[in-house]
């Protein structure tokens, strides 16, 4: 390493950690090592497809050292942040210190429980593979155990299924469930004279997919009820015990399922002044995505609060294009900082936002007009496609896809799981 290469340590191989990478092109004058709590970089648009064993883990991942091979300027170190010491300019992991001279944190969000002690431990989240094969192991489970059961309610109990959050994560497995019930369980499951597994989608908000247009919430709306789902809006999860979750307005459903996508809160970090989180335990940066008390040390993608663009005075939605965006300008912003030129203010793009409803079936919301339909469900299959990382990825990833989407007839509903789990499932 030269005598004046910049050491930069970059926390998070999510769209802005990785995105940052790309962009700083292997220059020489940098050494990058990225930290990351897992060996792989995922796609986590497509977690909820993985939950429902439609397509395998392996297709929406991919190895960061393979990611790296060949450029000698990257390094990568398996472990979780647990301390910043800016003041010696190190980070602490669970196995080593680490230098460096500039600090890009982009370590992404954890699921939100709201303070639900009973939902936190008993609920199903989808925020990381591991959390989408947890669930796709539960759900099998689940169908297993009601065919066992002899009572009907208990039957009912173990074939309802009951979802948190009306957002695009929550539409979208709503919509899979609801057409896997319509075409897939009523095959699999000759023991079910009356298949009756109802899907609950819960949100306290007056609509779903709030973000977006109208267009694309009463599409959600629509399409969900004609596929059987029982949407409650203006609804909040109050609490969730003895398998039965509790709403808001004093009804109860019976489940053994509760899958939580109600929300996200940045992850915890040990070590930063306490004037530098913000709301939503983000970190507060300026227009170059730097923390004002700290300028070597920067924040992009989820955990960034930056309220200095014009457009989003309260923040940037937690979207994957903020991510990628940050993590582009960063890096030229890093560079220019190299050679003591002025840097320049990230300013968002909003290229506009889709989701998935079911087959043949999505929305779309571009910056000056939004549609549906079957076109729009094109548009989504082709850009969650080609993000994925490595050739034989997307290439796996398509041919699998299209088969599973043809023949309605996924064959990856396994049950493979570790003797011991986190989550009781029964």
């Amino acid at each position: 390493m030269q005598q004046n290469t910049k050491k930069i340590v970059v926390v998070g191989g999510g769209f802005a950690g990785l995105n940052f990478i790309s962009s700083m092109k292997s220059n020489p004058n940098f050494r990058i090592t990225l930290v990351d709590s897992n060996n792989y970089n995922h796609f986590s648009p497509l977690l909820y497809q993985v939950a429902t064993a439609f397509i395998e883990a392996s297709n929406i991942c991919y190895p960061f050292r393979k990611l790296f091979q060949g450029k000698s300027a990257l390094r990568f170190h398996l472990g979780s942040l647990i301390s910043i010491n800016n003041l010696n300019n190190t980070i602490q992991t669970e196995t080593e210190s680490i230098e460096y001279d500039y600090l890009v944190l982009a370590i992404g969000t954890e699921t939100n429980y709201f303070g639900i002690e009973n939902v936190k431990e008993h609920a199903l989240p989808m925020k990381t593979v591991d959390d989408a094969l947890n669930l796709r192991n539960h759900l099998l489970l689940s169908f297993e155990k009601a065919v066992q059961s002899i009572e009907k309610l208990e039957k009912e109990k173990y074939l309802n299924v009951v979802i948190a959050g009306g957002g695009p994560s929550g539409v979208e497995v709503a919509g899979m469930l609801a057409e896997m019930r319509q075409y897939l369980y009523k095959k699999e499951y000759p023991e079910f004279k009356n298949f009756r597994a109802k899907v609950f989608l819960v949100d306290m908000a007056s609509v779903l997919l709030s973000p977006m247009s109208q267009t694309a919430q009463k599409e959600a709306k629509a399409v969900l009820t004609k596929l059987g789902v029982d949407i409650r809006l203006n609804t909040a999860v109050k609490d969730y015990i003895d398998k039965l979750v509790i709403l808001d307005n004093g009804e109860t459903i019976s489940t053994n399922t509760l899958i939580w996508t109600s929300g996200v809160i940045g992850k915890q970090i040990i070590g930063l002044p306490k004037g530098a989180i913000g709301h939503g335990r983000r970190v507060i940066v300026n227009q170059y995505n730097q923390i004002a008390e700290i300028p070597n040390i920067f924040a992009i993608g989820d955990i960034a609060l930056q309220t200095t663009d014009i457009n989003y005075s309260n923040g940037h939605p937690q979207v994957a294009q903020v991510a990628i965006q940050q993590g582009n300008a960063l890096a030229n912003n890093i560079l220019r900082l190299s050679q003591d030129q002025e840097l320049k203010a990230f300013t968002y793009k909003d290229k506009g936002s889709m989701a998935i409803i079911s087959k043949y079936k999505a929305v779309a919301d571009l910056p000056k007009f939004s549609f549906k339909g079957f076109f729009a469900w094109l548009i989504w299959l082709f850009i969650h496609i080609l993000p994925i990382a490595g050739f034989r990825n997307k290439v796996k990833l398509s041919i699998n896809w299209f088969w599973h989407f043809i023949t309605n007839n996924p064959s990856l509903r396994l049950i493979i799981r570790p003797a011991k789990s986190d989550k009781t499932m029964f």
